[in-house]
C-alpha cells in the first residue's frame, strides 16, 4: 500500500483487489479539449489545441484553442457521447474494488458532468448528491459583441449590443459529485458501518474544517475554500491540497485506503498521507508522475 504507479489507470485499476478500497477521490479528465490529456474524442482537426493570432498576441491564460460549443463540424456532437463511452471504460472496475456503501468523489467539470454521472449509475452507483466548491478565482473566456463589430466597423450595431458578451461566466463554481456503492441487500447502513467502517459522513469534521465563524449550525454541500500559494503551478488542473483533506475527512478514517486512478500532480495522495490514510495512485503521464513522487517524499 501508499504507492503510486505509472501507466494507464484503465489498465492498472485491474490489478486492484476486489472490496479493498474505502473511497475513491479523483479530478478525472474533462473532456473540454483543455489539453492533449483532455481530448477524449474522435473528432480532431488541424485547428484543435492550436493558437488563434489573438491568443498569442495578448498572452492569454487560455494557451490552446478547443472547440466551439457550436461545433466545427457534425461529428462534434458526438463528443458527449464519447466521453460518456470513456467513462465507461473504468467505472465497472471503479464499482468492483470499492467496499460496499464506500464513498467516490468526482471532480467532472460542469459541461459533461451528466455524462459521467449516467456512466456510473450504470455501472451500479448511486449518485448521492453534488457538492458546490466555490473558488476564490478562474479564469474565463467571455468576448464582448460591440468589438466585434467595431472590427468590422457596424457603429450602429456595436451601439445596440454595448454590455453584450458571448462566451461564459466566470467559473468559480466547480461540482463534486458524490456517489456512493450500494450496501448490501437486506441489511442496514448502519450494519455496514460496522462490518465495512464506510457509509456514514463525519458532519463534526466538516464543521471543524469548513464552518467556523460562519454561525452555521449544519454544514451544506457548498464549500468555499481558497487555493494556496502551494495549490498551483505543478498541473494546469492542480486543486487544493485543503479540498482534497476535507473530503478524505468527510467519509474515511485512520488507516483506510484512498484510491484516486487519475492522480495528476499527486494532491489526493498527498492529503491521504497528511491525514494518515493509506493511498494509491495512477498517473500515465511520466513527468507528473515524478511530481507526485516528489510532493509525497517532501510531505509531512
Amino acid at each position: 500500500m501508499n504507492k503510486v504507479e505509472l501507466g494507464d489507470s484503465i489498465q492498472l485499476i485491474k490489478t486492484v483487489k476486489e472490496e479493498s478500497i474505502h473511497l475513491i477521490l479523483s479530478d478525472i479528465p474533462y473532456g473540454i479539449n483543455f489539453g492533449e490529456w483532455d481530448v477524449l474524442h474522435k473528432n480532431t482537426n488541424h485547428a484543435l489545441l492550436g493558437s488563434s493570432p489573438a491568443q498569442e498576441r495578448i498572452g492569454t491564460v487560455f494557451k490552446t484553442r478547443g472547440k466551439p460549443l457550436n461545433g466545427w463540424s457534425q461529428a462534434d456532437k458526438n463528443i458527449p457521447i464519447e466521453y460518456y463511452e470513456w467513462c465507461r471504460t473504468w467505472t465497472d472496475n471503479w464499482f468492483r474494488v470499492l467496499k460496499p456503501g464506500a464513498s467516490c468523489f468526482i471532480f467532472a467539470g460542469r459541461r459533461l458532468a451528466h455524462r459521467c454521472i449516467c456512466a456510473m449509475e450504470d455501472a451500479g452507483f448511486i449518485f448521492k448528491d453534488m457538492i458546490a466548491w466555490e473558488k476564490d478565482s478562474a479564469a474565463y473566456r467571455a468576448q464582448r459583441v460591440s468589438c466585434v463589430f467595431d472590427r468590422r466597423q457596424d457603429e450602429e450595431n456595436s451601439r445596440q449590443w454595448e454590455g453584450w458578451k458571448v462566451g461564459n461566466l466566470r467559473p468559480l463554481f466547480e461540482p463534486i459529485l458524490w456517489f456512493m456503492k450500494p450496501y448490501p441487500q437486506g441489511s442496514t447502513l448502519t450494519d455496514n458501518i460496522l462490518h465495512y467502517g464506510v457509509g456514514a459522513y463525519n458532519e463534526k469534521k466538516l464543521r471543524e474544517m469548513t464552518c467556523w465563524n460562519t454561525g452555521l449550525e449544519i454544514c451544506s454541500n457548498l464549500l468555499k475554500i481558497h487555493a494556496k500559494k502551494s495549490d498551483r503551478g505543478l498541473h494546469p488542473a492542480q486543486k487544493a491540497v485543503k479540498l482534497m483533506e476535507i473530503l478524505i475527512s468527510f467519509v474515511t478514517i485512520e488507516g483506510q485506503v484512498v484510491l484516486d486512478p487519475f492522480c495528476g500532480c499527486g494532491t489526493t495522495l498527498v492529503a491521504a498521507k497528511n491525514l494518515n490514510r493509506q493511498y494509491i495512485g495512477f498517473e500515465i503521464n511520466p513527468e507528473y508522475y515524478k511530481t507526485t513522487k516528489k510532493r509525497l517524499e517532501e510531505s509531512l
